[in-house]
């Protein structure tokens, strides 16, 4: 199967991505709806993806090579060591609160990342990024009165590259 340029950019989105859902997708592609993610996944890429018991999208091994991109997490046994994420989300490990301290909450990881980057992202797209990094394993949560959060592995045994 010949892809077009945009499938192949798509494709290599969802390597760089993996694991990933429709609404990362939709706002990376641009799209109205995650249905629209779901029909176009369906419709141009159905050989080259799956989800997994999570119902998480991940590439084929076949994908990675055809586009030539790494995949977005590298595990080496015991965990992730490399991961290609989005800047909010490497920010986000750059300020989350180290393995073995206390968790914080999505607001204190926000007040951190504008106290560090002197941005100033949306709340949702912080908590969306968390969850994103729990998926890939890298983020911990703790359940107190409200969801906090840490990483989940030492900081330093963790190499974090952008993701274009």
């Amino acid at each position: 199967m010949t892809l077009s340029e945009e499938a192949e950019e798509r494709l290599a989105d969802i390597v760089a991505l993996q694991p990933t859902k429709n609404k990362d997708l939709q706002k990376r592609w641009g799209l109205e709806s995650g249905s629209e993610v779901h029909q176009y996944l369906e419709n141009e890429l159905k050989e080259y993806y799956y989800r997994d018991e999570n119902s998480l999208i991940r590439a084929t091994p076949e994908a990675a090579e055809l586009v030539g991109v790494d995949p977005g997490l590298v595990d080496e046994g015991d965990g992730p060591r490399a991961i290609r994420v989005p800047l909010l989300q490497k920010q986000i490990v750059e300020v989350a609160p180290d393995h073995d301290t206390e968790s914080k909450s999505v607001v204190a990881i926000l007040h951190a990342i504008r106290d560090a980057f002197d941005v100033d992202p949306d709340v949702e797209d912080v908590r969306s990024g968390l969850r994103s990094l729990e998926q890939k394993g890298v983020i911990e949560i703790e359940y107190r009165t409200v969801p906090t959060f840490r990483l989940a592995i030492e900081r330093d045994s963790l190499t974090v590259e952008l993701l274009d």
